[in-house]
């Protein structure tokens, strides 16, 4: 099982015993998280979050996705998830998504957790480039991507579906170089299952959040 640290935070495979904080921290989290992501409702429950998790393991198996848990630093405190997924298996590159609790949030923990993740694409994965993409007026995700260094390339215009309806979305991209030029305090330990099978690089899947989709 892969397991990524920096500082305060863990990101680890999420278990079934997540499930109840998982559900709790969306419902909590409707005026911030369920503005941005279609598939948070007010009425999320554990029977939700494991649909997601078991989600998340198939399509770590198959090498689609690597969803993560966002925890602090003792692994149990639920904060959010992020992952890598969207896999461009013939150029190499794909789609970083992340999201963090309302009781959680401005402490730095999509930030973490992006710098995590984008290090283990580019290391682990063999990536060539990993893209943030934000809905237009998602300024929270917004900084958080300019924060991990991510370079702005342009504003896409119906890239994405938000609630049933196209939407605008920033697209910014890291490159290896991004990570490696300027290392973060803190930052830097990924563990693995070394019994573990290499994972596949391929195509698809959605961005890090239970399907119906900083």
């Amino acid at each position: 099982m892969t397991t990524l640290h920096a500082g305060d935070f863990l990101l680890r495979p999420f278990k079934a015993t997540d499930a109840p904080a998982f559900a709790a921290a969306v419902r909590e989290s409707m005026n911030t998280v369920g503005q941005w992501m279609s598939w948070a409702h007010a009425a999320f429950n554990e029977q939700d979050a494991l649909a997601w998790f078991a989600a998340c393991d198939a399509g770590r198996a198959a090498g689609s996705s690597h969803e993560f848990g966002i925890f602090g630093h003792d692994g149990r405190t639920f904060i959010g998830g992020a992952g890598l997924n969207q896999f461009n298996g013939t150029h190499a590159f794909c789609n970083l998504g992340y999201w963090v609790r309302e009781a959680a949030q401005r402490q730095g923990a999509a930030l973490a957790a992006t710098r995590l993740l984008a290090q283990h694409a580019f290391t682990t994965l063999q990536q060539s480039r990993v893209e943030i993409v934000v809905a237009d007026g998602n300024t929270a995700s917004l900084n958080v991507a300019r924060k991990a260094g991510a370079a702005y390339e342009c504003l896409a215009r119906n890239r994405l579906r938000l609630h049933g309806l196209p939407v605008d979305a920033h697209v910014f991209a890291l490159l290896p170089d991004d990570v490696t030029a300027h290392p973060q305090p803190g930052e830097g330990s990924v563990r693995t299952n070394p019994s573990a099978p290499p994972q596949p690089h391929s195509c698809a899947a959605p961005a890090s959040a239970p399907p119906a989709a900083a």
